[in-house]
């Protein structure tokens, strides 16, 4: 496990975060979420020692993070940084190479990961010559070919068409289940949504919620419903502890302090007519990140 604790940054007189404090767990994807000028990019870069901090402290285990450590973790920025007239395949090894690998071992790891990818292209292209999307794949497969025990990417999905998102889904998801702890920024909350299971919310340097989504919820939000029926459910406006969200006819999206509150909305629309549909409603990250990054 990777921890941030306290960790402060400042560039001039503006401090841009402020205690900031959170875990990557092993085996886990942390999904890094905050607006543009949140502090994402300058904590990935404190936790890479690209940037050191003001005050805080990094640990692995336990143990304060050091260059070995840091040596061992992947790291994709948001500004691609490889050579555009170089062979794709010939960059994979020449920095593979920088982590031990021979340039046989390099080059087999390399032209798994594109296979992997799909890049469309073939390894010996210059990188200038295939898609800004294909680029992007071979800025992760960068990250990821010297097998390291961790992976920090910067938004990492930006430039891919879903179908490449796919294959970038699977080959991330496999290798957090290999025990590695992910940490990525997005702007894509969909796809945050789906891959995380834990996420980070900052805000202007701040930590204003962490957790996983199920988690940030039940803290963040009442729980809420919808319900169906055949007839026209304006009654539900009128239920004590019940605060309607949406209404449409016989449709309403409605929030209840707790279950039993809710089921007896149910039992009132089943007393009214037929209920064709009754279930809890998932609210989506997108809302959650405007609630906490608002408040």
């Amino acid at each position: 496990m990777i921890t941030l604790e306290n960790i402060n940054r400042s560039f001039g007189d503006k401090q841009v975060l402020h205690d900031l404090s959170f875990d990557i767990g092993d085996g886990r994807m942390t999904g890094f979420v905050g607006s543009n000028g949140s502090g994402k990019t300058t904590t990935m870069r404190i936790l890479l020692g690209v940037l050191a901090a003001d005050s805080g402290c990094i640990t692995v285990d336990g143990t304060a993070i050091t260059p070995v450590h840091r040596s061992a973790i992947g790291y994709m920025p948001e500004e691609r940084g490889l050579y555009p007239k170089m062979p794709i395949i010939d960059q994979l090894i020449y920095l593979a190479r920088f982590h031990g690998l021979t340039r046989h071992a390099a080059k087999k790891r390399g032209l798994e990961l594109l296979e992997e990818l799909d890049l469309k292209g073939e390894p010996t292209d210059t990188l200038e010559s295939v898609s800004l999307g294909n680029q992007q794949k071979v800025q992760i497969a960068a990250a990821l070919i010297h097998s390291p025990q961790a992976l920090v990417l910067d938004e990492p999905f930006s430039g891919l068409d879903p179908t490449a998102v796919e294959r970038t889904l699977a080959v991330l998801t496999s290798f957090a289940a290999s025990g590695a702890p992910v940490l990525f920024s997005s702007h894509q909350l969909d796809l945050v949504e789906r891959l995380v299971d834990d996420i980070v919310i900052i805000n202007d340097g701040h930590l204003v919620a962490a957790g996983t989504t199920d988690e940030l919820r039940r803290e963040r939000s009442s729980p809420e419903w919808t319900l169906q029926t055949d007839a026209d459910t304006g009654w539900v406006r009128e239920l004590p502890d019940i605060t309607v969200i949406e209404f449409d006819g016989n449709w309403v999206r409605f929030a209840a302090p707790d279950t039993t509150t809710a089921e007896a909305v149910l039992r009132k629309a089943l007393d009214v007519s037929s209920v064709s549909s009754f279930a809890p409603h998932i609210v989506p990250l997108s809302r959650l990140f405007q609630e906490v990054t608002q408040s």
